[in-house]
């Protein structure tokens, strides 16, 4: 069907007849067609929990990226961000819808992004942490994506297909997230005074939330027991590697910063979260939960 302008496209009748909600990220079932059959022997209860550990880092980190558009110092760094938001969001996607359907509660993408509440949520905290000026967002994309990497990178071998089929897509996505970040690292961290010292500044600020990606939650551990995960001290290895080379090539220092402590060991994997998340949350959600019913 075509259009001869953009409203008509909006206001067009469904070929079904049926309205679209007015808020999601997409009107088709990501998963669509794909076979959703679990594993043997994987609980699909504990497998969407680990999946919304997952889709909330990617859908969280989105949203923080897309606040830096109008506002990146350059027009191609400002698109560069918004594109890496948006594979970010649509890992997201996939993986909410995964993990709803894996629960057996059918609750849809939508739903799991804006009618959750903040202690629902199982995202690290690195992702939720404000952007801070250019050189912190690269700071925390440059250990986010790094750790992601490597992480994904193992879990595109997952005993569930669907999982790997999407960590194996989001490797080639995460490697030029990577790439970007590292190059910018580089970049400020050995050149002028003033950029050694903000690139410095901003890896300094996001260390003390690095411990967590690496203190595995039980739900992680026993996913990787089960064949499904994977093995935090093989991706810490991988990210301690590259984070060196990058900071060796930067001239910078590996920070010596205490970690951020969690609440009665309890953190972002259990829905305990800074007080930064509330804040992302009330404007992610706003017009949705302000209009849960509204259609198009």
């Amino acid at each position: 069907m075509s259009f001869d302008n953009a409203y008509e496209a909006l206001t067009a009748a469904e070929p079904d007849g049926e309205s679209r909600w007015a808020f999601g990220t997409g009107f088709d079932d990501p998963l669509s067609g794909v076979d959703t059959t679990l594993p043997a022997g994987v609980d699909g209860a504990e497998f969407s929990r680990y999946l919304l550990m997952l889709g909330d880092d990617a859908l969280i980190a989105s949203h923080r990226l897309t606040e830096w558009v109008t506002r990146a110092p350059e027009l191609e760094d400002e698109l560069a961000l918004a594109n890496i938001a948006l594979d970010l969001l649509g890992q997201a996607r996939l993986l909410l819808a995964r993990a709803g359907q894996a629960d057996g509660s059918g609750r849809a993408e939508d739903e799991l992004a804006y009618f959750r509440d903040e202690r629902e949520f199982r995202n690290v905290r690195l992702v939720e942490s404000p952007n801070g000026d250019f050189a912190q967002t690269t700071a925390r994309l440059l250990v986010f994506a790094t750790w992601r990497l490597a992480l994904f990178g193992r879990l595109a071998e997952s005993r569930d297909p669907v999982l790997a089929a999407i960590a194996a897509k989001g490797v080639k996505e995460l490697t030029y997230h990577r790439d970007y970040a590292a190059q910018w690292a580089v970049r400020l961290g050995d050149g002028t005074e003033v950029s050694h010292t903000r690139m410095q500044r901003g890896l300094d600020e996001v260390w003390p939330l690095v411990g967590e990606l690496f203190t595995p939650h039980e739900t992680e551990l026993r996913m990787a027991t089960a064949g499904i995960g994977a093995d935090p001290a093989e991706v810490r290895a991988e990210f301690d590697e590259v984070i060196d080379q990058v900071r060796t090539a930067a001239a910078l220092r590996r920070p010596d910063v205490p970690e951020l402590a969690g609440v009665g060991g309890r953190s972002g994997r259990d829905g305990i979260h800074t007080e930064h998340l509330g804040y992302l949350l009330a404007e992610m959600q706003s017009l949705a939960r302000a209009h849960p019913e509204a259609t198009w």
